[in-house]
């Protein structure tokens, strides 16, 4: 057909055309996907600048159920996640604060199914990266199942979750190219974090070791909303739940981290499956932060914020029950995959607060559930079924795996008994506190959220020094990958707000010029709970120790060194050149289990060389030993050596460490968690130090680190 014959455009599709046009040549303003301009989207509508979020806030449902439902089947976050079956247990009858049953009863062992996880990156990313860790519990209780859904910071990086979508498409791969994955280490996230200074608290706990955790065996977990607790007369109380592990609270070190994406990305699944394979169960207390009612405002910073922590030194943790997992899953899918969290699974005695962000996840998690899991029957997926029976007239839907009997699926009804009926508070219903609720229809938040920076400051100030200069370290490397100045002059600018010390050295790692004067003064403050240094560190149990060796080892020496540290509940890994069978001096023989090329210093805690001259002589050959202790050393680890085996230390050249007269020595040197001996008539002093050593987890005062080539 010609040109001049084809057939042209209808009046109406021209009019939509030259509209279409003409409103894109406006401007781009923020739109809902029907076209409407957008005023506000910082805040939810909400009664009152403190009262509760909004259903008629259209903005906000389009915005988060799209939100919700961009990624299929894949969580949109937390979607490499493990998990365990274990049990719950109290320490003492909570009746006083609230009425929930598994709360009340000492005697009780309720099940749980627990989900640890990473945020940021897909199904297929590592373990290590830098990043905010999911803590999330079911509850399944007589009552009904109740879902603690936390993560291992108490603070969040928003403060209304109408902002969600935007944190989380900012920090997620660009979209233009997908990269980076499981990385924070990019424009786009520094550049929204900058503009959103709510964000700069949470931003110092990701920054710190708290993100690169050891295990998510020593890893703590925070509800991070303030929640109600409401007993059997009424009365309510705010709570903040805590999980404190029993092994103390242990990190990685950056570069280690690092290096574990690469050699082993499972390094946490696989750490979790096999220390319950081993029964090593982990095991997590519960902790309360409980504020009476009538305190709601004698803080300096708003209980409903969930950028801010009550420090423990305000507000003390009152430990009441233990988690006990126990039991690994049968199958992956079936149980980590679908499992299903939502922070309004609550039982009778837990009750809601204001707090927008958690208001908004109220919506959120449900809507998640609907798209990823198939439909509405989620609830039937027997990883998710509750042990409380279910009686309602929900029917059909897919996935739908409960046949009902009966010709009644309504209330009222006659025909059906009037079942199922309606329960009082008394026969264990669920009753919301009755709150009064008073305000205007407003977008806006209320002044008591508006301070930013003093939590950040105080998180700051309760670091030690080493803590420090992790912190400052990762600060480099994040916004050491901002191509955008401008990005990296508001950061250093809203750290100035924090820390004037903290900016001038970020800067200094970055391109920027430093601050010259403080933006505001640091207020001095700190909270000593908050460094990790202060964690448990009275125990070697489940600890991973390394002995290298080769032919020709001193029998004695292993077997007495292996049998104390299996004594204390540790884990001994025996890494030669290649596997099979050793022959020790004696004649005796041990079997490796790993050998140089599958693994590495970066998967155990510790490292012990014995003596023997022999099987010095072939490791100070092999580079792969030499480069196991220089690694060791570098991360701050605790390293022992006995008789020739210092030889082996002398030989690796790890620096600041004197082992000039190692051979004339019948005493024990501890330098920073290097631990040698040469003469091994008596080794009892040597082995108190040595487990001492390791259960110190890190050895921070080693100077000479920067120096070491590995």
């Amino acid at each position: 057909m010609s040109d001049d014959k084809k057939r042209a455009p209808t009046s109406e599709t021209s009019k939509r055309e030259d509209l279409e046009r003409h409103t894109s040549e406006r401007g781009t303003y923020l739109t809902t996907n029907q076209g409407l301009r957008v005023d506000h989207t910082d805040d939810s509508l909400k009664a009152g600048e403190r009262g509760p979020t909004l259903m008629e806030d259209f903005h906000f449902r389009e915005k988060m159920t799209h939100f919700d439902h961009e990624r299929i089947p894949e969580r949109v976050v937390h979607a490499r996640g493990s998990a365990a079956h274990g049990y719950f247990e109290l320490y003492e009858d909570l009746s006083a604060l609230t009425r929930a049953r598994f709360l009340c009863d000492t005697s009780m062992k309720t099940p749980v199914f627990v989900r640890f996880s990473t945020v940021v990156g897909f199904r297929g990313s590592a373990d290590t990266v830098r990043d905010v860790r999911g803590f999330a519990t079911k509850f399944f209780t007589q009552e009904g199942n109740y879902d603690l859904v936390g993560n291992n910071m108490p603070v969040f990086f928003i403060q209304d979750a109408v902002k969600f979508p935007d944190l989380v498409h900012s920090i997620k791969p660009e979209p233009h190219n997908q990269m980076p994955q499981a990385s924070a280490a990019h424009d786009n996230f520094w550049d929204f974090v900058g503009l959103v200074p709510e964000s700069t608290a949470t931003l110092m706990w990701v920054l710190s070791d708290r993100a690169i955790p050891r295990s998510y065996r020593m890893m703590e977990g925070f509800g991070v909303h303030t929640f109600r607790l409401v007993n059997e007369a009424g009365d309510a109380s705010f709570v903040k739940f805590h999980w404190k592990p029993k092994l103390g609270t242990h990190g990685l070190v950056w570069d280690e981290a690092q290096k574990l994406a690469g050699k082993d990305p499972d390094f946490h699944r696989r750490d979790l499956w096999e220390a319950i394979e081993a029964g090593d169960f982990p095991e997590f207390e519960l902790g309360l932060q409980v504020v009476p009612a009538e305190d709601e405002h004698r803080f300096d910073f708003d209980l409903l914020d969930p950028t801010k922590f009550i420090p423990e030194e305000e507000v003390p943790v009152r430990r009441v029950g233990r988690m006990v997992l126990n039991r690994n899953p049968d199958n992956f899918f079936a149980e980590t995959e679908q499992v299903a969290f939502h922070p309004g699974h609550v039982v009778p005695g837990i009750d809601f607060t204001n707090d927008p962000l958690l208001q908004g996840r109220l919506f959120s998690y449900i809507d998640t559930q609907l798209i990823r899991l198939g439909g509405p029957n989620f609830s039937e997926i027997p990883i998710n079924r509750p042990v409380a029976p279910v009686h309602n007239n929900q029917r059909d839907g897919y996935g739908r795996q409960t046949i009902n009997r009966g010709n009644t699926n309504y209330y009222p009804n006659s025909t059906g008994g009037g079942c199922p009926m309606m329960a009082s508070a008394t026969q264990g219903a669920y009753v919301h506190l009755s709150e009064r609720v008073d305000g205007h229809k407003i977008k806006n938040r209320s002044d008591s959220f508006r301070d930013h920076f003093s939590q950040a400051t105080l998180f700051w100030n309760s670091l030690t020094d080493a803590e420090k200069d992790h912190l400052v370290s990762a600060a480099h490397f994040e916004l050491g990958k901002v191509s955008s100045m401008e990005v990296r002059e508001r950061m250093v600018n809203n750290f100035n707000e924090v820390d004037h010390d903290f900016a001038c050295r970020v800067a200094a790692g970055i391109g920027v010029a430093a601050p010259k004067t403080p933006n505001a003064k640091n207020h001095g403050k700190a909270s000593p709970a908050v460094s990790m240094e202060a964690t448990v560190k009275d125990t070697i149990t489940s600890r991973k120790v390394a002995v290298l060796l080769a032919d020709g080892f001193a029998a004695d020496q292993l077997n007495e060194m292996r049998d104390a540290l299996k004594q204390e509940g540790a884990r001994v890994t025996i890494v030669s050149e290649v596997r099979g069978t050793l022959s020790a001096d004696d004649g005796s023989s041990v079997e490796v289990d790993k050998p140089f090329v599958t693994t590495a210093s970066i998967m155990f805690d510790a490292l012990y060389i014995p003596g023997g001259q022999e099987h010095i002589d072939t490791l100070k050959t092999r580079g792969d030993a030499l480069h196991f202790i220089n690694e060791a050393f570098k991360h701050y680890k605790p390293i022992a050596a006995t008789a020739e085996g210092v030889d082996l230390l002398r030989d690796a050249a790890i620096t600041g460490i004197d082992l000039a007269d190692a051979q004339s020595s019948d005493h024990v040197k501890n330098q920073h968690g290097v631990i040698s001996l040469w003469e091994c008539s008596n080794l009892a002093d040597f082995t108190t130090q040595w487990l001492e050593a390791i259960a110190q987890h890190r050895h921070w005062g080693r100077d000479a680190v920067g120096r070491v080539p590995a």
